[in-house]
Order: structure tokens, then C-alpha cells, then sequence
């Protein structure tokens, strides 16, 4: 018996079509999806009905509402509300009802970001906040680019420090003195390649670098 998951992998609802989500509800398109986009401005979905696969106005806090457009056999949707607080709880709420396997819910602070978790959303997102976080490590000239994850643990993107070059990566020891792990690196005018023990580092080169997220932190430092 196929998998239910396998048989339609690519069938996601999108509830709140302002900036974060119909951004997102068009990039899941132009990735193959089949995106089901929701929102109770009849202009929003007007603007974006031509992008989506289907786009509805409705009352996401209408259970019937949601039925009708067949929300409730989804296994992935994202609750891209904003500013109507209410809104974004009633509607997760109503998605965890409907035992939705995998519900993603936009908060505009880490107190709204606790409550849907608390009500059952399985993926929070701060859109504002990572994306603040994600460029003030950019701006401060440490890093290329910088992920954090969940648990305190982050990936950055940054140039080769001088301790680092014309060595072996085994032999530079930077795991042990450093308790970070070089994922991958980008010789200039090349692409990236996965970093080995025996890659050995040169003046110039990017590289990939995964830690604990003061670990690699302090390593961008070294540059």
C-alpha cells in the first residue's frame, strides 16, 4: 500500500496571502506544488489568483469554510496570518481539529510563537525576527551568511581564517580547538564541494562551517 504521504506530496494550503505568505505560496508553486492559497481580502486573492494553483476568499476561521475548500484532507498547511492575533489561534486551532500532520504558523513575536505552539503547530516561523538576527551577524562583517537552527546550533558561511590555510583540514585540528565541523568549501571561480580530512585549505577560500552557535561565532572572528 502506497504511502498517503507519497501519493500527493505536494498539495499545501496557505492561509493569509499578505507579504510572507504569498511570497511563500508562489515560491511553493514555482517549485511544483500545488498550493491551495486562502485569505478573506477578495483583492489578495484576486492579485495572486493567476500564481497558484487555487486561490479562494474564505474566513479561516470558519471550520465549514475550510471544509468546503477541502482544507481538512490536507497534510501540510501554513497559517501565514499577521497582525489579527485571533485569527492566526483560531485558525491553527481548527487545523490541529483537523489532524493536519504538518502545520506551519507565522508569529510576530516569541509569545505568539509559544501560544500556537501551545495549541498545537507542529513548525513556528518569526519571519521578521530570523531575518533580523540572520543580518545583523551579516553586518557586523564576520560572516557571508548565518542559519540558526533549533537547540543552539548554526551553520555561517565565511572566509577561510589564516590558522586554517595551506594545511590539511585533519591537521589544522579546528574540530578539537574549536568544536566546529567544516561542511564544505568554494575555491574562487569554482563551485562548492564537500569538505574531507585531506581538504586542504588556501588564501581565499569560503568556507561552510556547522557548531554550536557561539562556536562558530567565535570562529568567524578569527578572520
Amino acid at each position: 500500500m502506497a504511502d498517503h504521504d507519497t501519493a500527493r506530496p505536494n498539495r499545501i494550503a496557505v492561509i493569509g496571502l499578505g507579504r510572507f505568505g504569498s511570497s511563500l505560496a508562489r515560491e511553493l508553486t514555482a517549485h511544483g506544488s500545488q498550493v491551495l492559497g486562502i485569505d478573506s481580502d477578495p483583492a489578495l486573492v484576486q492579485r495572486y489568483a493567476d500564481d497558484l494553483t487555487h486561490a479562494a476568499v474564505a474566513d479561516s476561521t470558519d471550520e465549514t469554510a475550510l471544509r468546503q475548500l477541502g482544507v481538512h484532507d490536507y497534510r501540510r498547511a501554513v497559517v501565514a496570518i499577521g497582525s489579527d492575533l485571533e485569527a492566526s489561534i483560531l485558525t491553527t486551532a481548527l487545523l490541529v481539529d483537523f489532524d493536519v500532520p504538518h502545520i506551519w504558523a507565522k508569529a510576530n513575536s516569541r509569545r505568539h510563537g509559544h501560544i500556537l505552539q501551545r495549541m498545537g503547530a507542529h513548525h513556528v516561523v518569526l519571519p521578521e525576527h530570523e531575518m533580523g538576527e540572520r543580518v545583523a551577524h551579516m553586518v557586523t562583517g564576520r560572516m557571508l551568511d548565518y542559519i540558526e537552527f533549533d537547540d543552539d546550533y548554526a551553520m555561517v558561511k565565511t572566509t577561510a581564517p589564516a590558522r586554517a590555510i595551506g594545511v590539511p583540514l585533519a591537521d589544522s585540528r579546528l574540530r578539537t580547538r574549536h568544536g566546529i565541523t567544516v561542511v564544505a568549501i568554494k575555491r574562487p571561480g569554482r563551485d562548492f564541494t564537500y569538505a574531507t580530512a585531506d581538504t586542504v585549505v588556501e588564501r581565499g577560500d569560503i568556507l561552510i562551517v556547522a557548531g554550536r552557535t557561539r562556536q562558530v561565532e567565535a570562529f568567524a572572528d578569527l578572520t
